[in-house]
């Protein structure tokens, strides 16, 4: 059972320095092409959460060997993929997504499955791309069973990835080791969240692997070896923007370190969207500042590219002093939960004022009161719990342990954040 959380109240401006671990999406793409590699590779700087800790456990039910130390990984040399084997996929869509084309080229039959949301969640297109490349695959969504013969002819395939980014991710990653290498084109919506295909693509030629984008909505991987190397993981910027957040919404200033000059990363974004709601933004040899001004300002934007900050936005939308749309987001009907409907439920559900539209929400100012913010075993509409509850007395996260899907400590780490609310030692 989960134990409601009483979401702390800022009585001053936040003002802190907060370090973010890895990047969830680099240290699974990492494990990944480590995985794909005859020689193993090293990870510094490893994300140590949930959706990790599950695709280190899928890599090592597949004969994978795999050392892990603190936020250091070691992936060792293999003779290849094998099962039988079973893999748990937890509520992660980077494994659900990732692993089975990885599964494709292991000898033996791997059996997937996950927790209740997961079997919810859009596997279909995987899995039939994995069929018409030639592999055997019994199940539409979680649980399902891949029985892999050792080795995937791979070619061309159509899909339709308006659901998920990580429909063409996940293939890709595994594409080099396919007998013909391996053509995605993707026909239907725009594709959500192309910055972490970027993130793919950039990944595979760091790694060796000869890719070609040149064509819009197609990719090209080229068979081959996936190569041996080291990768450092940068900071989540996506875990970071509840920090950067709590500056925004009381108009103080928190500063992540080691914030990347160049990134691949989604999160990026954050400090444009918050210097359109009002903050100052700042980005140097420090890393990246936000200051919040005495009230935000509401936003129009497009997060078609970036839904996984809708959350975060959502509840500073929620505590500005004029309106928001937020648009471009319908894929997120898909996610780990709802979050168009959830974020309406939980804002109206304090006293708010917000409704669906097609493809996003909106966002209108009102007095918020305390009450239950449900999670949704979702870390990120837990996360914002956190954040609406900076404002507003009394607010309970009903679950913030789901938060350890991605940040290992939240809780601990956002006290820690609040202790320096008068501006004290940073």
């Amino acid at each position: 059972m989960t134990q409601p959380w009483s979401a702390p109240t800022a009585s001053e401006p936040v003002h802190a320095t907060v370090a973010v671990p890895g990047s969830k999406s680099i240290t699974n793409r990492a494990l990944v092409l480590s995985a794909l590699s005859d020689g193993g590779g090293t990870l510094t700087g490893a994300l140590r959460s949930r959706d990790s800790d599950l695709m280190v456990g899928a890599l090592r039910a597949l004969g994978v060997p795999v050392e892990v130390d603190g936020t250091g990984v070691r992936v060792g040399p293999h003779q290849g993929l094998s099962g039988p084997a079973d893999v748990d996929c937890g509520l992660a869509g980077t494994v659900m997504r990732f692993v089975p084309p990885v599964a494709a080229v292991a000898d033996g039959d791997v059996a997937f499955d996950g927790d209740p949301r997961a079997r919810e969640r859009p596997m279909g297109t995987v899995l039939d791309a994995l069929r018409a490349l030639g592999a055997v695959v019994e199940g539409d969504t979680l649980p399902f069973t891949l029985r892999g013969k050792g080795n995937l002819p791979g070619g061309t395939v159509t899909i339709d990835a308006s659901a998920s980014s990580q429909f063409v991710s996940g293939l890709l990653l595994a594409g080099a080791r396919y007998d013909q290498g391996l053509t995605v084109h993707h026909d239907g919506k725009p594709v959500p969240s192309l910055p972490h295909i970027d993130m793919t693509v950039a990944m595979l030629r760091e790694a060796g692997v000869e890719v070609d984008d040149a064509e819009p909505n197609t990719w090209r991987v080229a068979p081959g070896p996936v190569g041996t190397r080291d990768w450092t993981v940068e900071p989540d910027l996506s875990n970071a923007t509840p920090f950067l957040a709590a500056a925004a919404v009381t108009g103080g200033s928190v500063t992540v370190p080691d914030w990347p000059a160049n990134t691949t990363q989604p999160g990026d974004v954050i400090g444009d969207i918050a210097a359109r709601m009002g903050c100052e933004v700042t980005r140097d040899a420090g890393g990246l500042t936000v200051t919040g001004p005495e009230q935000l300002t509401g936003i129009d934007v497009d997060l078609h590219d970036v839904g996984e900050l809708t959350p975060t936005v959502a509840a500073m939308a929620a505590l500005a002093g004029g309106p928001s749309v937020l648009r471009g987001i319908a894929h997120l009907r898909g996610h780990e939960t709802d979050r168009l409907a959830a974020l309406v439920a939980e804002i109206t559900g304090l006293g708010g004022d917000a409704n669906e539209t097609e493809d996003g929400l909106q966002i209108r100012p009102a007095p918020l009161h305390g009450g239950t913010w449900h999670a949704y075993a979702d870390h990120r509409m837990a996360t914002a719990g956190a954040i609406v509850g900076l404002l507003v007395p009394g607010v309970e996260v009903d679950d913030i342990a789901t938060t350890a899907k991605t940040l290992p400590d939240f809780p601990a780490m956002w006290t820690a954040m609040l202790r320096n609310e008068a501006g004290g030692s940073r």
